[in-house]
């Protein structure tokens, strides 16, 4: 597993989303008002901080999101874009930390931080089929 990155500071990447009712906090089960739903802006933003760095990385390795620090700060309705801008402040060893910002045409909706952490795909996989082969072996005893 490489601890060496080449990652740069300040390299970011964006994504957007025009919300659908099915994006609502209503439909996703997040709130009873027709507005973007907090795990729907989660979604787009670690749409943007893969856009940022997932092109970086070495064959055959991953990035995978371990930590957000969020806050949600201004409704969006439904018909809106917004915009999520995801730009790397630091990388260390395995890992990297983001800055966060999310727009809609009008306002500034959401800021915050992003750690991601570099694995090996295949050695990431084989945990995986770990755990669902003791997952089956527990059901088979039952």
């Amino acid at each position: 597993m490489t601890t060496n990155l080449a990652i740069p500071v300040g390299v970011s990447g964006q994504s957007t989303l025009i919300v659908g009712d099915e994006h609502t906090a209503t439909r996703v089960g997040s709130g009873r008002i027709r507005v973007l739903a907090t795990p729907v802006m989660i979604n787009v933003i670690e749409a943007a901080a893969l856009a940022a760095c997932e092109a970086l990385l070495p064959e055959g390795q991953q990035s995978l999101g371990t930590h957000l620090n969020i806050s949600h700060i201004a409704a969006t309705p439904v018909g809106m874009k917004i915009v999520a801008r995801a730009t790397v402040v630091r990388v260390e060893g395995r890992k990297i930390n983001f800055a966060i910002e999310v727009h809609d045409e009008r306002d500034l909706i959401g800021e915050g931080s992003h750690e991601r952490v570099v694995v090996n795909v295949a050695k990431f996989d084989l945990r995986v089929q770990e755990k669902i082969q003791l997952l089956t072996n527990l059901r088979a005893d039952k």
